[in-house]
């Protein structure tokens, strides 16, 4: 297993952990590797003294997790990049109701529509105007809304 130090084209550092040099080639060609902050597929690789050779497993080796349909894998990563995760979790639990934002919001504040996480689009008039009635919401970018599968 290699492990590279990567950054981002906007100098997010991160890890990656690859069977080989040539598996890291092609992931990064096949635009599979991805900045966790930025979602930026322009990725470099920086050397990392953390190379492990074979297949046996020591005590320092870190114990793989179970997963679950309830409950997938957790791994722990820091700072920007664990912010990052929650809020594309957050942004997976909601329905998306495109265009109907608007409406949909409105339905919802004045309790003619179940409570319940929305997402979706609105002009910036749409946007004032639902500021104005007084219904929180906040605007996100791109990256974090579009499907990530």
């Amino acid at each position: 297993m290699i492990v590279y130090d990567l950054v981002c084209a906007r100098q997010h550092p991160f890890e990656g952990w690859f069977g080989s040099a040539e598996d890291f080639a092609r992931q990064r060609a096949a635009e599979l590797i991805r900045c966790p902050i930025c979602d930026d597929a322009a990725i470099e690789k920086r050397p990392s003294a953390q190379v492990r050779v074979g297949q046996q497993q020591t005590e320092q080796d870190p114990k793989p997790v179970e997963e679950s349909p309830e409950k997938p894998a957790q791994v722990a990563i820091g700072g920007d990049a664990e912010l990052l995760k929650l809020v594309r979790r957050l942004v997976a639990d909601t329905e998306n109701v495109g265009r109907a934002f608007p409406e949909e919001a409105r339905k919802i504040h004045y309790e003619e529509a179940p409570k319940r996480g929305i997402r979706g689009q609105a002009t910036p008039d749409e946007a004032k105007d639902l500021r104005d009635e007084g219904i929180e919401f906040m605007s996100l970018p791109g990256f974090l809304t579009r499907d990530l599968h």
